[in-house]
């Protein structure tokens, strides 16, 4: 069974400086933390503050590619958590004929957003994530972290800063 999350946040891991999207179960208090590349969390971030480049970034393309081709983007789904890798899956819809596509989990976000599609986290990767939320080798402890999400509000999740 699939979770349905949306973003949370998007932030600097405080001991790292690397990029960290928050998803958020809809149906409960669960989060869940996936650590990002630069370029993608910048790229998911245009797209939340609803700014755009003067020329299609990658994901524009991806976006734009779909919808020429007449296909849609039905969701997004994050389906494994193999060696503190995620992996992920683009649902898409051409015609009648389903279509998925391996991807990873930044891409699919940052597509999903452009596209206004749902995310969602497969159960067994939200329950391993969310108790298992080892970042890089050097950061937090799982209970550091577990403990510094939850206690997130609003103001420590505003803008993100580049």
């Amino acid at each position: 069974m699939d979770i349905e999350v949306r973003i949370r946040g998007l932030m600097l891991d405080p001991a790292t400086n690397m990029p960290i999207v928050v998803l958020k179960d809809v149906a409960s208090d669960s989060v869940m933390p996936i650590w990002v590349g630069i370029f993608e969390a910048n790229a998911i971030a245009l797209e939340i503050e609803k700014m755009s480049a003067s020329r299609p970034m990658t994901h524009d393309l991806t976006r734009n590619l779909i919808r020429h081709l007449n296909a849609r983007l039905e969701r997004v789904v994050i389906t494994e958590l193999k060696d503190d890798t995620f992996y992920a899956a683009l649902w898409l819809r051409q015609g009648d004929e389903p279509v998925v596509i391996d991807a990873r989990p930044s891409d699919a976000i940052a597509l999903a957003l452009r596209a206004d599609c749902p995310i969602y986290v497969a159960e067994k990767v939200m329950d391993t994530a969310k108790l298992n939320t080892s970042g890089p080798p050097e950061g937090p402890t799982a209970e550091q972290l577990r403990g510094w999400l939850e206690g997130l509000n609003d103001d420590d999740l505003g803008r993100y800063k580049m």
